[in-house]
């Protein structure tokens, strides 16, 4: 099955000294996205020569503060691929015993853990799939 890297996010506290560092790097901003609802902005920074989406760094700053996350979440979120079928993908991961934290019940995205506890979204490539049992009606399990 096919895989592509996407991006790695990680949670920030303070966005405009997150932003300095990595542009000290050498990174820059591609994009940037602000949710009134969520409560959130995502910035995404890439090298100047992959400005494509194939190397980036999300940064995610929570504008109330960190409070109510996961104990283990160390600030790292997660590292993102897309998939060609995400529901092969889920079962191929079922199948070997790996505990599918966020199922795909929109066809579209999941969440699992690696066995070091690091969070992996799995997003399907283009449209999302119809949704389709058993994953439709199966409850998260922990937290991604």
């Amino acid at each position: 099955m096919p895989i592509r890297y996407l991006h790695t996010m990680v949670r920030v506290k303070d966005l405009d000294a997150s932003i300095a560092f990595f542009k000290l790097l050498g990174l820059k901003e591609r994009r940037r996205m602000d949710s009134e609802g969520g409560r959130f902005t995502l910035v995404y920074l890439c090298p100047p020569d992959q400005d494509d989406g194939t190397a980036d760094v999300e940064l995610t700053y929570n504008w109330d503060g960190d409070e109510g996350l996961p104990s283990d979440s160390r600030h790292f979120g997660h590292l993102a691929y897309t998939v060609e079928n995400i529901y092969d993908m889920c079962q191929t991961l079922m199948d070997a015993g790996v505990t599918i934290n966020r199922p795909p019940r929109d066809g579209h995205m999941a969440f699992v853990r690696s066995p070091d506890n690091i969070s992996i979204e799995l997003l399907q490539q283009g449209d999302a799939l119809p949704p389709a049992e058993p994953w439709a009606s199966m409850e998260n399990t922990g937290h991604w």
